[in-house]
């Protein structure tokens, strides 16, 4: 029984020298940073699309689809702002399967989290330095954000995080848009609490050492459905849903409202071809209502090089944890997106 350390303390610096980005590659970072805080201040009306595989497994496979994106995001950059999911440590409910990259950098293999941590850090920067684009993660353990902080452009707290108080407080330290997911109850309370938490400035304990923060008016709600008690999903993307979460947001005032639909998860119920339907719905959605239009300005879409999961990496560049739309798919959908923007749904 007990906690039984299997490493060396961590050298932050020392691990941050080992991907360190620099020169050109940095500029154009800040540079995307700079448009992406515009976009969730709302003085850029760009849509935003968080969007990649569910998990990053297999680096080779990661890179491919970014350099695939990163090509689309130059052709669609006048309507839509795209930053990469390079997702790589999941939740696991029950503590079993596979934990991500930085758990296991080689899925063949044992567990291996300080080799996890120069993968995970080597996978942002080729990403970064290859393709131009930046990069998404979701925070699953708060203590680690110093290791990864100079490369994620974006931060995610996920449904099972956001009533942590310490994912809450570390959030209100981050300078980056930070997404904050409703819990798998659905409760709009405790996703716009965290919120409110986040963009507050808050005194805690952090690493050994007592810390303020400044507050982090870039922190906002990210809407992924629920599961009731009888292990049924009830999304809550729908008109009535956004009208609900935008009356929060008034009723708070809240700053930067920002509304975000995670196309998968329990609004999907996992089937990942209902995330076109999803996305479609939503923009319909947007164009009648100004409100709307107002506040829900992002996806968050899991997508891969092929369409579905598979238990083992077998297949190159299909999902080892939650079904992704593969990349003809998402191709499409995107144009679409683009299309849909330019010209408008209705007229009313």
């Amino acid at each position: 029984m007990g906690i039984h350390q299997r490493s060396e303390t961590i050298d932050i610096a020392k691990v941050k020298e080992l991907s360190k980005l620099e020169g050109d590659f940095l500029a154009r970072k800040e540079t995307r940073d700079a448009e992406l805080a515009k976009i969730i201040k709302g003085e850029d009306d760009r849509l935003l699309l968080i969007i990649g595989p569910c998990s990053s497994d297999n680096e080779e496979a990661v890179l491919d689809y970014a350099n695939r994106l990163a090509k689309l995001q130059e052709e669609v950059k006048d309507k839509i702002f795209m930053v990469m999911r390079v997702y790589t440590a999941k939740p696991r409910t029950n503590g079993d399967g596979y934990k991500g990259l930085m758990h296991q950098p080689d899925t063949s293999k044992l567990p291996d989290l300080i080799n996890g941590i120069a993968a995970v850090r080597h996978l942002h920067y080729r990403v970064i330095t290859e393709t131009g684009l930046t990069t998404a993660d979701e925070m699953l353990y708060s203590a680690n954000y110093s290791l990864v902080d100079d490369l994620v452009s974006y931060h995610a707290i996920g449904a099972r995080s956001v009533e942590d108080q310490e994912h809450r407080f570390v959030a209100s330290g981050i300078d980056a848009p930070t997404g904050m997911k409703n819990p798998t109850s659905g409760n709009l309370n405790v996703m716009f609490n965290a919120v409110y938490a986040a963009q507050n400035k808050q005194n805690f304990m952090y690493r050994s050492a007592e810390v303020d923060t400044d507050g982090n008016p870039l922190a906002h709600v990210i809407l992924r459905g629920a599961t009731n008690e009888h292990g049924e999903n009830v999304p809550n993307y729908y008109y009535d849903d956004l009208l609900k979460a935008i009356a929060k947001y008034e009723k708070m005032g809240l700053q930067n409202p920002f509304i975000v639909i995670d196309t998968n998860h329990d609004n999907s119920g996992k089937q990942f071809l209902e995330q076109i339907r999803i996305v479609r719905q939503t923009l319909i959605n947007r164009d009648w209502n100004e409100k709307v239009n107002q506040y829900v300005r992002g996806f968050m879409i899991e997508s891969y090089l092929e369409d579905g999961r598979q238990d083992s990496p077998e297949v190159y560049g299909k999902s080892i944890t939650d079904p992704c739309l593969g990349w003809d798919k998402t191709e499409k959908m995107i144009r679409e997106i683009h299309t849909t923007l330019s010209h408008g749904h209705l007229k009313h």
